[in-house]
């Protein structure tokens, strides 16, 4: 990593940094396993029921994280918004900030969710899902998008508590809730004793069933935090709405970019056969897993840097970007290189058909080490939404996808099939993560900072009476 990310002599690796970071961090990634493991195991299981049932759940993936980049855009703001105001000192303000993106999030969800189920029978047609397909989707798709709907309300309950530094609990609700569903899973799908299970559909309603056992649990805790207030809520809607949309509205366009340029790709993918896209479908889910650690910190890092950019601590900004930088590229290279040697392995525990084993084998030995560097352009656009530079964030997701990742993708797949096409996807992955840190460099090194920094200025004066030592 370049030296020159740092505006401090202050070493970038401090201990007490680091171990904060480590507390802030650890928590989000044993929740973010659990949660994104137990959506691997629910493809493995309907892996079981066949290449067809798990061809279809394929297929529904770019409408599912459709709904997942909405309520992450909306998650984003609410955490940097309210991080922000705690960092000024302003606690009543973020009480009603609480309140009002609580409702707001769940009610825009909810109307997108009946949109979903509205347009099913043309989207998944224009996807390449054929007649039968459609039948399989149709009976998963209603409980699937109940399941996200309250998703996306744990979703923006986690993000208050990230938003007041707590990321234990967010953690401990996505442990409880994977393990609700791990137990379900089995049950609702294959049945158990005289009564036959649901098939694809029991899948979906086990996941719903988990999710509403962590609404129950999290409701209770939020009421008893203090973090919500229903006094002054108009006054604080007029006040707060136009700077919450401009964070996230380039929030949402930049987490709904990867859905879109999912539905390309599937497109893309569906030209080579069913066996490829039951492959892609778990390739994308081990994809999820394995940057858990990324994912965390994309969870964890953003309220630190917001409360540090609320109290105008520049200085701390710096040494934890290059900091978790470093930690990205070490953790995301070394498992990267791991998986790949133990593809064929990991490919015979995910899928009991010859032919998708073999299809996803070679998705993984490509496609795991180049989460390196996508795994910095994630980490450089959560940190973007964070420090006042959202339209920056944006214009740097839509160049990973539609600059990058996607033109590679298409072109491999033209010149050499399923290799071709694992190739493209790496190569955009790895011309993202150069593009994301060549713009982090340049925006967090101006010379006119770096002049103040050294005059002993400070980008900002800390405003008095805060501290971004680290979430409270």
């Amino acid at each position: 990593m370049d030296n020159r990310l740092s505006a401090t002599p202050q070493s970038a690796t401090s201990p007490s940094l680091g171990l904060t970071l480590w507390r802030q961090t650890w928590p989000m990634a044993i929740g973010v396993l659990a949660l994104l493991g137990f959506q691997l195991v629910d493809s493995a299981f309907i892996a079981r029921l066949g290449t067809a049932p798990l061809a279809a759940q394929s297929f529904t993936f770019p409408l599912s994280f459709l709904v997942i980049g909405v309520q992450v855009g909306l998650g984003i703001a609410i955490a940097a918004m309210i991080s922000r105001t705690l960092g000024a000192g302003e606690q009543e303000r973020a009480r009603r900030l609480g309140s009002l993106v609580l409702v707001a999030g769940t009610v825009l969800i909810a109307l997108l969710a009946l949109l979903l189920w509205w347009v099913q029978e043309p989207v998944f047609a224009l996807l390449g899902a054929d007649t039968a397909t459609r039948g399989l989707i149709r009976a998963y798709w209603a409980p699937q998008l109940l399941a996200a709907w309250l998703g996306a309300a744990l979703y923006f309950g986690y993000s208050l508590f990230r938003a007041h530094g707590d990321t234990r609990l967010p953690g401990k609700l996505m442990v409880i809730t994977s393990l609700v569903n791990l137990v379900l899973d089995p049950l609702l799908i294959f049945g158990i004793g005289p009564w036959e299970g649901l098939g694809l559909p029991g899948a979906a309603w086990a996941t719903t069933l988990a999710f509403a056992c962590g609404l129950l649990v999290l409701g209770r805790r939020l009421l008893r935090a203090d973090w919500l207030s229903g006094r002054g809520l108009g006054g604080e809607l007029a006040r707060s709405a136009r700077p919450f949309a401009g964070i996230a509205g380039p929030a949402m366009i930049s987490q709904l970019m990867p859905p879109l340029a999912a539905v390309l790709a599937i497109s893309v993918v569906a030209g080579l056969g069913e066996t490829t896209v039951a492959a892609w479908g778990l390739a994308s889910r081990l994809e999820t897993v394995s940057l858990m650690v990324v994912l965390a910190m994309t969870m964890s890092l953003p309220p630190w840097l917001g409360r540090c950019y609320g109290a105008g601590d520049w200085d701390q900004i710096h040494r934890l970007m290059k900091l978790a930088l470093k930690v990205v590229m070490l953790w995301q290279l070394g498992l990267g290189v791991v998986m790949a040697g133990a593809a064929p392995w990991v490919a015979l525990a995910l899928s009991g058909n010859p032919e998708v084993r073999d299809d996803l084998a070679t998705l993984i030995r490509f496609l795991l080490p180049s989460y390196a560097l996508l795994g910095i352009c994630m980490l450089v656009v959560s940190a973007g939404n964070a420090l006042g530079w959202p339209l920056r964030a944006m214009l740097l997701s839509c160049t990973r996808l539609f600059i990058f990742y996607l033109p590679c993708l298409w072109l491999g797949a033209q010149l050499g099939s399923l290799t071709g096409l694992a190739l493209g996807a790496a190569t955009g992955n790895l011309l993202a993560g150069l593009a994301a840190w060549r713009m982090l460099r340049r925006i967090l090194d101006r010379p006119q900072r770096r002049a103040r920094c050294q005059e002993g200025l400070g980008p900002h004066r800390p405003i008095s009476g805060t501290s971004c030592n680290g979430p409270n």
